[in-house]
């Protein structure tokens, strides 16, 4: 079994070693945006992506209905790169969904870009998808072992297939079909020329929230800081397990999935890195989440030091949070450009850690002579960690207290988050001492899961279940009964294709 899974983790970790060699932070999933029920709603979802630019860079699209057809735009970059007022006006209707895609499954090409858009026998529709589907490659080879013909290689593809092979005329019928035959993360939409749906796996791992426009439109995204953009009142999240159809008829609510048993699964780590500190996810303010983890974090692992330090941009509030409650101030030690794109031209090797220099600096006034606490929000492989640490004591910082907001990432995410495998995840294989002596640091203290989980509850939000296999390696849904060995040389031929 240990050996299937080793080779299950090496398959689905294949294309980030060929294409992302120098990441060093889990790298963000996917962002949706869907709204109904407003004129030049494409102009809504431009909008709404603009502000989930920070969860996918690589690509993004729209796809909008006029109530007869649909019409697709994607391209490759962010946002603002890809839009301008020729491509939206091609977009017609008052309905539209809308995908920013960073790839936790497919490589990197514009083929596999959100939404795909599709025709069966159920007519014209359209997925966006955030998450992962951890069973997609096994139905895939099902699928094409039987003449099927795939477009990409993104896991979203299958839910199309599963939909026009269940051999139901209802799309709602054929929707649930296809979602009961999948396993993993997903908050997903989709929509066809009259309607839109949205649904959440039945652990929700990943969010999905539901809005009202001014207007009346009903909106559906994957954060809310999304709505602050188009003027949308936030209504509920969209819960685990349901289906959300919206139509002439209005709004309806479904719950197919009736195992009782179930619990949520919510992705802690959607609290402590990935979503905006103005967004409202999972029933929770995640600025007041993030202040918690920095209060306990404080508390844990207090610190004799001048002033408190966060790294730019996600650590800064859990910064404030330590803050705050270690009575030592805080200040502005790092900057960091936003102008950097995922790839650049590095100079010549003899010039050291370039990477880090290009993204932060140092304020050199602020952290000379001063006993520094310098909150993160995690360390993966311990690369970028490094060089901030060095660049920090070239500038003169006397000692650095290096305090995560999270405990050690000891294990892979296999739900839609692309944190590296456990080879490459140094907390794995090195004690936090061990790591302390290899970061150079003064002292070194994470934050423990139970902290970390007293942080997400916070005043007046209901308690829930959280996912944090990547701490613990406790994972709430198995890995499904497939040769993995096959579906490694698979999946490699879908890569090697591409690349042609």
């Amino acid at each position: 079994m240990k050996a299937k899974f080793t080779n299950f983790v090496k398959s689905y970790f294949f294309s980030k070693k060929f294409f992302n060699k120098t990441q060093y932070y889990p790298k963000e999933e996917c962002g949706i945006y869907g709204i109904y029920g407003i004129e030049e709603a494409a102009k809504y979802t431009y909008l709404g992506l603009y502000a989930l630019q920070h969860r996918g860079q690589e690509s993004s699209g729209i796809v909008s209905s006029d109530g007869e057809r649909l019409y697709r735009y994607a391209g490759m970059g962010q946002v603002a790169n890809i839009f301008d007022q020729d491509k939206i006006k091609i977009l017609k209707g008052n309905i539209a969904i809308g995908h920013n895609r960073y790839s936790t499954t497919g490589a990197s090409f514009l083929r596999n870009a959100q939404p795909i858009r599709v025709e069966c026998h159920l007519g014209s529709f359209a997925l966006a998808h955030n998450g992962n589907i951890i069973n997609a490659w096994e139905l895939r080879k099902y699928y094409e072992e039987r003449g099927s013909i795939f477009q990409t290689t993104v896991d979203t593809e299958i839910i199309a297939h599963l939909m026009s092979k269940c051999g139901k005329k209802n799309f709602l019928d054929a929707l649930i079909i296809a979602l009961k035959k999948i396993s993993g993360a997903y908050s997903l939409l989709v929509i066809n020329p009259k309607e839109i749906y949205a649904a959440r796996d039945p652990l929700g791992f990943r969010p999905l929230v539901m809005g009202k426009h001014k207007s009346g439109a009903i909106v559906f995204a994957s954060e809310t800081c999304a709505f602050d953009i188009t003027e949308v009142q936030y209504i509920r999240d969209v819960e685990p397990g349901e289906i959300i159809k919206v139509s002439q008829k209005g709004i309806e609510s479904f719950f197919p999935f009736s195992d009782s048993s179930i619990k949520e699964s919510l992705c802690i780590f959607e609290n402590i890195y990935f979503s905006r500190p103005d967004s409202y996810i999972f029933n929770r303010s995640v600025y007041e989440v993030r202040k918690n983890l920095g209060k306990y974090l404080a508390i844990e692992h207090p610190a004799n030091a001048d002033i408190v330090v966060g790294v730019p941009d996600s650590s800064i509030v859990a910064a404030l949070g330590y803050s705050e409650q270690s009575k030592i101030p805080y200040t502005i030690g790092l900057t960091r450009s936003h102008y950097i794109g995922r790839t650049f031209i590095e100079p010549e090797q003899k010039i050291r850690d370039f990477g880090a220099k290009v993204k932060y600096n140092v304020i050199k006034n602020a952290v000379f002579n001063k006993r520094v606490v310098l909150v993160d929000d995690s360390i993966m492989r311990g690369t970028t960690s490094k060089k901030l640490i060095k660049m920090l004591r070239k500038a003169g910082a006397k000692e650095i207290h290096l305090r995560i907001s999270a405990p050690p990432t000891r294990f892979p995410c296999f739900y839609g988050i692309d944190i590296p495998t456990r080879n490459e995840l140094i907390a794995s294989s090195h004690t936090v001492e061990e790591i302390k002596k290899h970061l150079r640091v003064d002292s070194l203290g994470y934050l423990s899961i139970e902290n970390a989980l007293k942080a997400m509850e916070v005043e007046n939000a209901p308690k829930s279940h959280w996912c944090y296999a990547c701490f613990s390696g406790e994972y709430p849904l198995p890995f499904p009964n497939a040769d993995y060995d096959n579906q490694k040389n698979l999946f490699s031929e879908y890569l090697i294709e591409e690349i042609k």
